[in-house]
């Protein structure tokens, strides 16, 4: 997740945390029904203390996450925090479109120098795969718009302001 996203997420840390009220406010300005906590707890910034400790071994019972759990949580953080995926589309579009009209560039000043043709078989493909590409190209683009109405729709607070001094009459 690290990354993909601009949030700067702590590494190695647990879910278990003591927050601040000022913290606590701040977090439930944040709107969306699906949270990703790692996720937020480092995006709304803050000066953050950790405290390290040597963790025991489990006593007793097996932990309640298994691999498709942890899996459905990184797509959500992914898909919480960043359009990539979006974008990802989009340059992967781009770059099947550019090597598919290389290759019918290729397959058409092939004849010009004495090269046998095939039965139309390439010639097929390679348009395949570049309206294929464009289509991959069209539809990162589209992405990219509802990523960002998506991103709207959320109302995270564009700052959040760490401390406050209110003027007091006559003093500037």
């Amino acid at each position: 997740m690290q990354r993909v996203t601009r949030v700067p997420i702590q590494e190695d840390t647990g879910d278990f945390r003591l927050l601040d009220k000022r913290v606590v406010n701040a977090i439930k300005e944040y709107r969306e029904s699906q949270r990703n906590a790692k996720a937020i707890f480092s995006q709304v910034g803050f000066h953050k203390k950790e405290i390290l400790y040597d963790r025991d071994p489990r006593v007793a019972g097996e932990t309640k996450w298994s691999y498709p759990k942890l899996v459905d949580l990184a797509v959500s953080g992914i898909t919480s925090f960043t359009t990539a995926p979006l974008r990802f589309a989009s340059m992967l579009g781009i770059i099947i479109s550019l090597v598919a009209f290389g290759y019918i560039v290729y397959l058409l000043v092939r004849p010009l120098f004495g090269v046998p043709t095939g039965g139309g078989y390439s010639s097929l493909m390679a348009v395949i795969l570049f309206l294929g590409g464009v289509q991959l190209l069209s539809l990162g683009i589209i992405g990219e718009y509802i990523g960002r109405i998506f991103n709207e729709t959320k109302q995270r607070p564009l700052y959040l302001v760490e401390e406050y001094h209110k003027a007091t009459p006559g003093k500037k």
